[in-house]
């Protein structure tokens, strides 16, 4: 097998492997699923980010988790060969790509696992790594009338995926990130390995591989926990001129007890403007919804904010009970009283509101364009800081997408998993998710972005990049500050060769890891 594969890899280029040698090296590897030629033009050599392109050596379709193992014990045995997990194609920056190397197709294993189970009176859901988010909650709320507790703003993404990094949005408050909400994962590692691991079975893999940037294992199962699923949803928007009070209500709402706050909250900034797609009519959750800017005051700058917020309900309840509820929340804020947007809407079209913007982004052909994501969790103690520079002066005028912030507590993360966070139990994701066409303006809107990790690392702040990427090992030593330490050590252990994730850039394929 190695013999046959390494003359593949030596006498052929990545881009135009021909079909025989396509056949023999599936024969060679003894799967049960499919290989494809790797090649710059296909999917597994691009990204939703659009930045980067590389050329892999196939794309492997595997039937289930043994098809991996082999996978990886056939590059192990080579001296250069590596491995990337690819789940829905949705990294930025080429973190699921191998350049000349194999790319696991992890959505060809979705079906492998979906089994409910009742442990000790609470609820769970086996998944494969592979399945979708979106799929996961369609088939528990159909079938179960329960759903997974907590989970990221748009669910076209892996199940392996968002836990390999850590998986946000606006429940994280309360039930932690979707890395808080798994109780058993089942794990290829770098030594091509199959593993189940928990909190007592292979405990430094379970927790090393629960937002460890694939570089411990690939997640081919994990056991989800499970609530029963509400039915419906009163989601409701305000606006604020002051960062101050924005940030105040944020961080109260998210520090109540469970029953004294809403279910979901989320924030994000706008331009005070009447730009289509940065200013006011980005508010209004209807278009019957009117956004009247009279009702502005004269004071405000050129950003406001806006506050997202959700209380769950059943359809037993009554209308006026709902109302109440939402009352007796809001009259506590001190949002701007008559720019308030509500809708009543299902649980799960809640949870699929970003599949509209999908629809709509297809549509117009911008969900295919470059996307210079910036993802960055910032500390209470250095968010005012940013807003003044970033959000009211670099991107006063907006950045053609959404810039969502919102506070997510500490205490609700496991810090023995690989994410990194910055210091304090309060602290704030921000989000600036752009959409641009193709050209210039996406080479300027990437330098904005290092401009903009730059000058925090200037001004001091104390901030941890999400989805992290780095081109030198210093600059991800000083990601990892220091858990360094622990997280070579788990690489040592799980992945000796480095052969997995080579597009994060934090390793060198080699024989030995050296701190």
């Amino acid at each position: 097998m190695i013999a046959c594969l390494g003359r593949i890899v030596q006498d052929t280029d990545a881009d135009s492997i021909p079909d025989d040698d396509v056949s023999t090296l599936s024969e060679s590897l003894d799967l049960q699923g499919t290989i494809e030629s790797g090649g710059i033009t296909g999917v597994a050599g691009k990204d939703f980010g659009g930045l980067y392109s590389v050329k892999p050596l196939a794309l492997i379709k595997p039937s289930g988790t043994e098809d991996i193992a082999r996978v990886v014990n056939a590059a192990s045995r080579t001296s250069h060969l590596t491995v990337a997990a690819r789940g829905n194609g949705h990294s930025i920056n080429g973190q699921a790509m191998a350049d000349g190397g194999f790319v696991i197709d992890m959505r060809s294993t979705e079906e492998n696992h979906f089994k409910p189970l009742t442990i000790d009176g609470s609820h769970y859901i086996d998944v494969s790594g592979g399945a979708l988010w979106e799929d996961v909650l369609k088939r528990c709320v159909s079938m179960f009338r329960l759903a997974p507790r907590s989970w990221t703003d748009y669910l076209s993404l892996t199940v392996g995926g968002t836990l390999s990094n850590a998986g946000v949005s606006g429940q994280a408050f309360r039930f932690g990130p979707q890395t808080s909400n798994v109780t058993e994962l089942e794990v290829v590692t770098g030594k091509g390995e199959i593993t189940v691991c928990s909190e007592t079975q292979n405990s430094e893999l379970f927790f090393g591989a629960l937002g460890g940037l694939g570089q411990l294992g690939i997640i081919t199962r994990a056991r989800v926990k499970l609530q029963r699923a509400p039915d419906m949803v009163r989601w409701i928007r305000v606006v604020y001129t002051e960062f101050e009070e924005f940030t105040r209500d944020a961080e109260f709402l998210v520090t109540q007890e469970e029953g004294e706050s809403f279910d979901y909250v989320e924030g994000f900034v706008f331009s005070n403007s009447d730009d289509p797609i940065n200013g006011w009519p980005s508010v209004p959750l209807d278009p019957d919804h009117e956004f009247n800017p009279a009702y502005i005051p004269q004071t405000a700058g050129s950003v406001l904010y806006c506050l997202e917020v959700a209380l769950h309900y059943r359809n037993s309840e009554r209308p006026s009970t709902v109302d109440t509820a939402v009352s007796r929340l809001l009259e506590r804020l001190g949002s701007i009283q008559r720019l308030k947007f509500q809708l009543n809407v299902s649980y799960v079209e809640f949870l699929l509101r970003v599949k509209q913007g999908e629809e709509h982004a297809k549509a117009n052909g911008n969900w295919d364009s470059p996307h210079p994501w910036l993802n960055i969790f910032i500390s209470k103690s250095s968010i005012v800081d940013f807003d003044r520079t970033v959000f009211r002066k670099m991107l006063k005028d907006g950045i053609g997408g959404p810039m969502l912030i919102y506070p997510l507590l500490r205490s609700k993360w496991d810090s023995r998993t690989s994410v990194v966070l910055p210091e304090g139990e309060i602290f704030y994701i921000v989000a600036l998710l752009r959409f641009v066409p193709k050209g210039p303006t996406v080479e300027k809107l990437v330098a904005q972005n290092h401009e903009i990790i730059q000058w925090c690392n200037k001004e001091g702040l104390d901030f941890k990049l999400y989805l992290p990427h780095y081109q030198s090992k210093e600059d991800w030593k000083r990601h990892f500050g220091n858990q360094w330490t622990r997280f070579v050590e788990r690489k040592t252990s799980f992945d000796p060769m480095a052969i997995l994730a080579p597009g994060q850039k934090i390793f060198k394929r080699t024989h030995i890891i050296k701190p």
